[in-house]
């Protein structure tokens, strides 16, 4: 399934941003616990974006690490490479399409990690193949993504605002299904985790913020919904009405992120 997706460098961070500010936990704090980090290993972190998974890597295993960050946007990876010079290129940035042949020999990686991407590949099973033959045998694949369940509130407000059905999101409608079944298919040990992390926005700006970020990470996924750049306006105005009703009413917004964590062993 080909997936039109392309996240600009300001949508992403704006997210992040926002996840950090109002976020009750910290996803990256959890990821280094439930992984099977050592030093001395040598890592992979597909769709690295800026770098920010690779760069938690190194300062968790003090620099003792070999890691290798891919990803196909190359402004993201402009980036990394900006915060890589001021830690002195301790990571490889390279560009990857995880919809291709990895550029790596076979039995190369003790860990493959990708965090909030695998869901945009236009062939899971063949992505999934291409992870475990560059992992060496006993690696680990690591990979998160949303459950069904994830952030039901922004997609409630969005429905009263518009009176529209919410298109099936790449993420929620294939992560803990034709994903997880293809990493079960052929790793020879895989685990479901689970992190929610409710985030409390005190004002509506914040959330129509994050709204507006996440409706302009990919308009192809909410066609039915706007067209033009007036279409989006309206949308916005209409979100931030009604969000601005639940506000009210409850003195609060708040969205719970529900991500599931696949971890998988060779």
């Amino acid at each position: 399934m080909k997936i039109d997706y392309h996240e600009t460098t300001d949508d992403l961070t704006t997210r992040i941003n926002i996840h950090d500010a109002y976020g009750a936990k910290d996803i990256d704090k959890w990821m280094l616990e439930v992984l099977p980090l050592e030093q001395g290993m040598t890592i992979l972190d597909i769709g690295c974006g800026a770098g920010k998974q690779c760069f938690s890597y190194l300062a968790h295993l003090s620099g003792k690490a070999t890691i290798t960050g891919g990803d196909v946007n190359p402004d993201l990876l402009a980036q990394a490479e900006e915060e890589n010079q001021k830690l002195g290129n301790r990571v490889t940035f390279r560009p990857l399409n995880f919809n291709e042949p990895f550029p790596f020999e076979d039995n190369t990686f003790d860990l493959v990690s990708c965090s909030f991407a695998i869901y945009y590949a236009e062939d899971i099973p063949f992505t999934i193949s291409e992870i475990h033959r560059v992992l060496k045998p006993g690696g680990h694949l690591f990979t998160t993504g949303p459950m069904p369940q994830n952030k039901q509130m922004f997609y409630d407000i969005i429905k009263e605002a518009t009176g529209k059905e919410i298109p099936p999101m790449p993420g929620s409608s294939r992560y803990s299904t034709g994903i997880l079944d293809s990493v079960k298919t052929l790793f020879s040990e895989t685990e479901v985790l689970i992190f929610e992390n409710p985030l409390t926005f005190p004002a509506v700006d914040p959330f129509i913020a994050y709204t507006r970020a996440s409706l302009s990470e990919d308009r192809k996924l909410w066609n039915a919904f706007f067209q033009t750049k007036e279409d989006f306006q309206t949308v916005m105005e209409n979100i931030a009405r009604v969000a601005t009703k639940w506000f009210e009413r409850d003195g609060k917004l708040m969205m719970t992120k529900v991500v599931g964590g696949i971890l998988a062993r060779k």
